[in-house]
């Protein structure tokens, strides 16, 4: 599924401009990123929650040339499925 088909979404079902589809759409991801950005976490009852990880820096292995690499370190957005989430992929 993509932004543009969250749009149609909302269109269908909300009987909604394009315009204003998007704008909500929008700013919900762009919560969501800003909430990430500033160390908070995301909860979606249901859905799952969106987390924070960092790894640590370590020595990685280029595949081509068996060369080995410094991998530094980083932040990840880690995603924990909720109990309905998980439910319904049974």
């Amino acid at each position: 599924m993509t932004k543009a088909d969250l749009v149609n979404i909302l269109i269908q079902e909300m009987g909604m401009s394009k315009k204003n589809a998007e704008t909500i759409v929008n700013t919900f991801l762009g919560s969501m990123i800003e909430s990430l950005q500033s160390g908070k976490g995301i909860e979606l009852r249901g859905f799952g929650s969106f987390r924070i990880r960092e790894r640590n820096p370590r020595i990685g292995r280029n595949p081509q040339t068996g060369e080995k690499v410094h991998v530094p370190a980083k932040k990840v957005v880690y995603f924990k499925p909720g109990k309905d989430l998980k439910e319904a992929l049974k």
